[in-house]
């Protein structure tokens, strides 16, 4: 990594899932100058590496901490929603579960007119991305820098989970990658490798930290991008040693995430004209759809006590530390949802609109609450949702957090689908595999049966899943902040390459679909500058 210099070719703000890829990618080239700026840390914490601890990342400085306006849907609750602050971003504290999504997600968005995202040209790029170690076959990638592995060692509870889902009209599929999975159940590939999370910035910026085209700037907090005759030229940057700013002779490539993307174009005059000048910003540009159309996945817990010493609760002992430390194996590897699988609300869905995630520990209020004793549970959780809500900005001052509303369940048909989804998820913990290891209900307190009673549990119990997409989105100039180049409509030399620009959420955990986007908005730009 060279020193830093005021000017680049690039400048990437955001060291995130998607920010590492396209730092990494565009600094192939030796020439190419390159200057990645990440808010967070180094990606030093012990917490970033071992698999089962990501939860202790949560609230800490690790954490940009967010969290919603109170949500008018959900009894007027506000939702906590963790997002990384340090090199690697989400991708560094996320649960590491990799799932690329369903080909239909892509599909839909080509339907939209961003043709060039259809699943048919993105699976390249998800091909580009990874070295799976456990499948095989020509959708699998085996050469990319990210690390895609089976579950090392996965619960007793989890393959009783599999039994109780198959019982159920769920069956067991090996991968859940292939683009045209309907009602099935398994257990989730994962980042890592040897019982090490593969994070975006261990997986992309590691092995090229020496490379002299490339620098990198922690603890560097964007402020706004400089606009000049309506093109980005720029960034005013927050560093320790004070305000520095910074100019990109090509491009800025704004990787800052679903609530930071929108929050840094506003802040830098980018975004609906009136709220602007109201927040006494000047509007370079007047483009309203500027953090609007955010959506994250709704998930609803179901708990039950366990009367075996078998679960993930009690894995902090001494043993599972020492098999962990010596062998990269044990309880330590997990990453607590371990099982999952599909269905259909509807058999006449082109694709599943639920996903379940089943992990042998008990999941309480985030991880922060650690009930006595044993549990498992069972999330559930609406990936077709149709509500859509925005990130405004409170205020013009870049260190306010920004306004954050996913509006769960603004659109009633997604309260009756998760409902749906949740009356299923009974019928799985309550199936014969399961019996043997149930002492008790935790979450509800007992079975609901009662399709309204059911429904007010998911109203006070639904969170969101830390998946939030959609807030500069693609689409045309009056629907959309970029374009399918993921060029900022109205501005030249600046492009948005993260989660923010996905036209609608994807039928899964979005890690995945946000390297993807890394490795194809930086084909993209090498492209255009004609970069070997």
């Amino acid at each position: 990594m060279n020193k830093v210099q005021k000017k680049y070719d690039f400048i990437v703000i955001g060291g995130g899932s998607s920010g590492c890829v396209v730092a990494a990618r565009l600094s192939e080239n030796k020439n190419i100058r390159v200057l990645l700026l990440e808010a967070g840390k180094k990606d030093t914490n012990w917490k970033l590496k071992v698999p089962a601890a990501f939860f202790k990342t949560f609230k800490t400085s690790l954490d940009w901490d967010y969290e919603t306006i109170a949500q008018p849907f959900l009894n007027n609750r506000k939702l906590y929603v963790p997002r990384g602050k340090v090199l690697g971003g989400s991708g560094s504290i996320n649960a590491m579960i990799y799932i690329r999504g369903h080909k239909e997600d892509y599909n839909e968005w080509a339907a939209e007119g961003n043709t060039n995202w259809s699943y048919e040209k993105v699976l390249p790029f998800f091909k580009k991305a990874e070295n799976n170690k456990d499948l095989n076959g020509e959708n699998i990638g085996k050469n990319g820098p990210l690390q895609v592995c089976n579950l090392s060692d996965p619960n007793e509870l989890t393959y009783k989970y599999l039994e109780a889902a198959q019982a159920n009209g769920l069956k067991n599929v090996d991968n859940f990658n292939t683009g045209c999975e309907q009602e099935c159940s398994g257990i989730f590939q994962c980042t890592q490798l040897n019982g090490v999370r593969s994070s975006p910035s261990k997986a992309y910026l590691q092995p090229i930290k020496n490379r002299e085209n490339l620098t990198i700037l922690t603890g560097a907090k964007v402020l706004k991008i400089l606009i000049e005759n309506k093109k980005a030229v720029g960034v005013k940057v927050a560093l320790k040693n004070g305000i520095q700013e910074f100019f990109a002779e090509k491009e800025i490539v704004l990787s800052a995430g679903a609530f930071n993307s929108p929050q840094i174009l506003m802040l830098s005059g980018i975004g609906g004209g009136n709220t602007l000048k109201n927040l006494g910003i000047e509007c370079i540009h007047d483009l309203p759809a500027v953090g609007q159309h955010l959506q994250d996945h709704p998930v609803v817990p179901l708990i039950y006590r366990c009367n075996k010493n078998i679960t993930l609760d009690t894995a902090e002992n001494l043993s599972n530390f020492l098999k962990y430390i010596f062998y990269r194996k044990g309880a330590l590897t997990s990453i607590l949802a371990e099982g999952g699988g599909y269905w259909r609300t509807d058999k006449n869905l082109a694709a599943p609109d639920i996903q379940y995630h089943f992990g042998p520990v008990f999941f309480v209020n985030h991880g922060f609450t650690r009930p006595p004793g044993n549990g498992f549970s069972l999330g559930t959780i609406l990936v077709k949702p149709k509500s859509r809500g925005n990130v405004a900005l409170k205020s013009s001052d870049p260190d306010e957090k920004p306004l954050i509303n996913p509006n769960i369940f603004a659109d009633e048909t997604d309260l009756e689908k998760l409902t749906a989804g949740f009356s299923l998820s009974q019928k799985i913990m309550n199936a014969e595999p399961l019996k043997p290891y149930k002492q008790a209900y935790f979450m509800p307190e007992k079975e609901l049966t009662d399709i309204d009673e059911i429904k007010e549990y998911i109203k006070a119990n639904t969170e969101a899943l830390y998946h939030p997409v959609g807030s500069c989105r693609m689409g045309t100039e009056e629907t959309g902040v970029t374009n399918q180049e993921l060029k900022v409509y109205g501005i030249e030399n600046l492009r948005v390459v993260d989660a923010s620009v996905m036209p609608s959420v994807t039928r899964g955990n979005t890690n995945a679909p946000s390297i993807m986007i890394g490795e194809k908005g930086a084909d993209i730009i090498k492209k255009q500058w004609k970069i070997q």
